[in-house]
């Protein structure tokens, strides 16, 4: 798993906390997202990570080109009450969720696990050292950008704890003994558990490439666990199933377009781990979408399509947003600055997405809404053209911008070109 925010609202924004980079931040409507970071002149200045004192990121983001922007939005209290409608009807579909989803998680017993796809160290040490030397010489060719958007993902992915934790405080989704046996509970296991080797089989390859500050990374895992995430409604089933949707699918798009970068650089174990990620979060997309779809057709389309519009207005926040080194409050943005830049994960495949999802789940032809409702189905129907308009606004800003640049530290402080 590596999800999250969404708005179509550009909002400048001042990064200034330690970890989180909040900030009163002033809402425009036009152009694109961006990021301005401090001048050395205010009074809470750091040291600068960029080359130049302010640039502009333009619109990129792990889900969405504005998703930077959203540490500044306030998370919801917990006692925002979740309306019971909700939760009941995410209850009646046991039944469905054990017939239609359920099977959609691999046998253990069939499997992969990390250990095929790594050198295997129970091996002659001979035949290991061999093994680790054919890994290490092929990871040698791929460039920094790469690993930077490996690194990102991987720490995005060891932060399962957190994702786990979150599902089951969603009313009706959530394993209410820790061994439950309905089915909702049965999935969300079963979800943690294949999603769990995601990030130990990502964490075994940068160790042993030795490309990577090990240590840095380790330390910028333990910051995100520590710092957690946001969400707006963490208890309502219906944000959170609509969430979980397009995190996996994106998350599918950004390991599948590493694999083919890792690939074009000749280092095939690299584009094997991604492609098989990448077959995983595939199959969770496939769940996330499939009950979705359920209660737009058939349960509740007026409250899903009104779910929908607010995590289209932003109102989810990345799980790697607050990720920190340790050194400043902006390394999720310089992250989704190279993730953009490296193609992978842009404004164009958030903008896919929306149009994926509305389309899949028939948003246009739902019948039947309340006022709100028609509202809310008015609005996301009409949000992908707006998307490719604020991606065109924002590739022309940026065209007549100066890069700059951007340090590393799980790369050993060294630079890369953003923006």
């Amino acid at each position: 798993m590596a999800t999250q925010g969404l708005t179509t609202t550009a909002a400048p924004v001042n990064l200034v906390g330690p970890f989180t980079g909040r900030s009163s931040s002033s809402s425009s409507a036009r152009g694109a997202p961006i990021i301005r970071l401090l001048s050395a002149a205010h009074p809470r200045y750091r040291p600068p990570v960029l080359k130049r004192d302010a640039i502009y990121i333009s619109y990129v983001s792990r889900w969405s080109a504005a998703a930077a922007t959203m540490a500044t939005a306030a998370p919801a209290p917990d006692g925002v009450e979740v309306p019971r409608e909700q939760v009941e009807a995410i209850r009646s579909l046991n039944g469905w969720v054990a017939e239609n989803m359920l099977p959609l998680l691999a046998p253990v017993e069939s499997a992969w696990q990390p250990h095929d796809y790594l050198p295997r160290s129970s091996e002659e040490a001979g035949a290991f050292a061999e093994a680790l030397a054919e890994l290490r010489a092929a990871a040698a060719c791929l460039p920094d950008d790469v690993l930077v958007c490996l690194v990102g993902n991987m720490v995005t992915e060891e932060a399962l704890p957190t994702y786990q934790s979150m599902g089951n405080r969603t009313e009706g989704l959530g394993d209410a003994t820790g061994s439950s046996g309905l089915p909702w509970a049965r999935w969300m296991r079963g979800w943690a558990a294949e999603e769990n080797r995601h990030g130990d089989l990502l964490n075994r390859y940068l160790y042993l490439t030795g490309r990577v500050d090990m240590r840095q990374v380790e330390v910028t895992t333990h910051h995100l666990l520590r710092n957690g995430m946001e969400m707006l409604v963490p208890k309502s089933p219906y944000h959170s199933l609509i969430y979980g949707a397009f995190q996996e699918r994106a998350t599918f798009i950004s390991h599948s377009h590493t694999a083919r970068l890792a690939a074009q650089h000749g280092d095939r174990t690299l584009a094997r781990i991604c492609g098989v990620i990448a077959a995983d979060e595939r199959r969770h997309e496939a769940g996330y979408t499939r009950v979705s779809a359920k209660l737009f057709f058939d349960v509740d389309p007026d409250g899903m399509v009104r779910a929908l519009a607010d995590v289209m207005r932003g109102k989810v926040t990345m799980p790697g947003q607050l990720m920190s080194d340790g050194r400043d409050g902006t390394l999720f943005a310089r992250f989704a600055a190279v993730a953009q830049r490296a193609g992978v994960y842009t404004a164009s495949d958030y903008g896919d997405l929306v149009e994926h999802f509305v389309r899949r789940w028939r948003v246009a032809d739902l019948a039947g809404l309340s006022g709100e409702g028609r509202r809310a189905q008015e609005y996301v129907c009409g949000l992908a053209p707006k998307l490719r308009r604020m991606e065109e606004l924002a590739q022309r800003r940026a065209a007549r911008g100066e890069p700059g640049l951007a340090r590393f530290s799980w790369i050993f402080d060294r630079t890369l070109v953003v923006g």
